[in-house]
């Protein structure tokens, strides 16, 4: 069974930047990631994955690991 589950969110002003920071730098991540795969002709999602995880964390501060 598949439930799904729509939410709303009301944050403060304060707290809206936080998500909105961390989405701008995953847009930002996204394009880079992009242009490498176009640029070096990668059409799997391993052999990307190789070529800018450590990048993808280092230059836009995202990681997989939630850091609250």
């Amino acid at each position: 069974m598949k439930l799904v589950v729509q939410v709303r969110l009301l944050p403060t002003p304060g707290q809206a930047s936080v998500p909105e920071s961390t989405l701008r730098a995953c847009n930002r991540a996204a394009t880079y990631a992009s242009a490498v795969a176009f640029a070096k002709e990668l059409k799997d999602r391993n052999g990307l994955q190789k070529e800018v995880y450590a990048d993808l964390k280092a230059t836009f501060g995202l990681s997989a690991r939630r850091t609250s």
